[in-house]
């Protein structure tokens, strides 16, 4: 299977060399459940897309820092992209400022949450059950990083699971495009190390309360695992 990563932000040159790229972060997450699986990377804050979209089997968003309704050509050339696939029932899997941009695209809203910062090991309830969600899990626990939300869900989606925190954590539209608000791929020295960057921008509670979140017990390796069997059909 290939997976075609859309690459819409870049990890701190101070960090990467400990903690690579976003796509090298999702190439680690999947190494154990799928070693066969392949990945192409595509630059879209360069402009680089797929020759042909049928190149890749499924597609998969990383984060950002930027935010999706700013005013950026490579942010509504990448909205469009994202419409061609749903378009085309291609399969998406949208993470983080995916998820934001999908709501977007669909007649959905994202905006800066007046919750402020979310940070560390969040806990989220399923809401909806799907038949790819196996495992079967009644909540999971990932880690989070971001400050804006998706406050109104896109057209023709369903909610699948969210927190008193952030109420739409992940949705599904239609058969082919799921999107999370977590981070699958974050590992936990990732998540402190940035912590501990943005530290001027974190309250003291939200910050002390993410550093110790970090020792919480997390489930990528399930939700990699939903990711795969939603991405192939097979369940």
């Amino acid at each position: 299977m290939i997976i075609g990563i859309l690459q819409t932000g870049l990890v701190k040159p101070e960090f990467s060399l400990r903690f690579g790229e976003y796509p090298e972060m999702f190439q680690l997450l999947f190494q154990g459940i799928a070693p066969s699986m392949v990945f192409n990377v595509y630059d879209v804050r360069r402009g680089v897309y797929p020759d042909d979209i049928h190149d890749c089997d499924a597609y998969i968003t990383t984060g950002s820092a930027a935010s999706v309704y700013e005013q950026l050509p490579w942010i509504d050339k990448l909205r469009e992209f994202i419409v061609t696939l749903d378009q085309q029932q291609k399969k998406l899997v949208a993470v983080c400022f995916g998820h934001q941009l999908v709501a977007q695209a669909f007649g959905g809203k994202t905006e800066k949450s007046d919750k402020g910062w979310g940070v560390g090991v969040h806990r989220c309830r399923v809401q909806k059950h799907k038949h790819w969600m196996r495992p079967v899990m009644q909540d999971y626990q990932l880690i989070v990083s971001h400050q804006d939300q998706v406050t109104t869900l896109p057209d023709d989606a369903e909610l699948l699971a969210g927190s008193e925190f952030c109420p739409i954590a992940m949705f599904q539209r239609g058969e082919h495009i799921l999107a999370i608000q977590g981070h699958p791929e974050f590992s936990r020295a990732y998540a402190e190390t940035l912590m501990r960057y943005r530290r001027d921008l974190l309250e003291d509670g939200v910050f002390f309360q993410g550093m110790v979140s970090l020792q919480s017990a997390t489930d990528e390796v399930n939700i990699a695992k939903w990711i795969l069997t939603f991405m192939t059909g097979d369940v």
